[in-house]
């Protein structure tokens, strides 16, 4: 009844039911999506499965901060950071919604593709760099060679799970 309730008054109502596992989750994606008439904002603390509303499939995203803390922890070590401040994580978020496409906003999703974590750890790691050096946080500021930019500098530094093979 509480989200029935604030689907009186919002266009659009959030509803973040972020317990797990799933069996204890707060309300189901299909029930938020029933009971706002679509209408609602919603990520989970567990996975779900789309959802089918009025015929629109919705992809429903899971809220984790896997999205977050691997650009943070890159960008902090890359420029040697002095701290992780409130604005750095304002600008990490910044830059995590930068990576939304349209195709995934139509669908109902509230966090891109898992698929594409490699790209928004480095678009959230190089913000936490640029915040931290205008900051004057950064004790090592990054060193780009003429006509370098930071995101290829940051994007030098992450590490790419590449094997050789050893044995043939």
């Amino acid at each position: 009844e509480c989200i029935r309730e604030m689907a009186k008054h919002v266009e659009m109502p959030i509803v973040f039911p972020l317990s797990n596992p799933t069996s204890v989750a707060e309300c189901t994606a299909q029930q938020a999506y029933d009971w706002t008439d679509g209408r609602v904002v919603f990520a989970s603390g567990s996975p779900f499965a789309p959802v089918t509303y009025n015929g629109h499939e919705y992809v429903v995203s899971q809220c984790n901060n896997m999205f977050i803390f691997p650009g943070v922890g890159l960008g902090a070590v890359v420029c040697g950071a002095t701290r992780v401040t409130d604005r750095m994580l304002y600008v990490a978020a910044q830059a995590l919604a930068t990576c939304m496409t349209p195709e995934e906003i139509a669908k109902g999703q509230v966090f891109p593709s898992v698929k594409q974590i490699r790209k928004v750890s480095l678009k959230v790691a190089t913000a936490v760099v640029q915040c931290a050096v205008d900051d004057g946080l950064a004790l090592s500021p990054p060193v780009l060679r003429k006509g370098a930019n930071l995101e290829e500098f940051v994007a030098s530094k992450m590490y790419l799970p590449i094997y050789r093979a050893l044995v043939e």
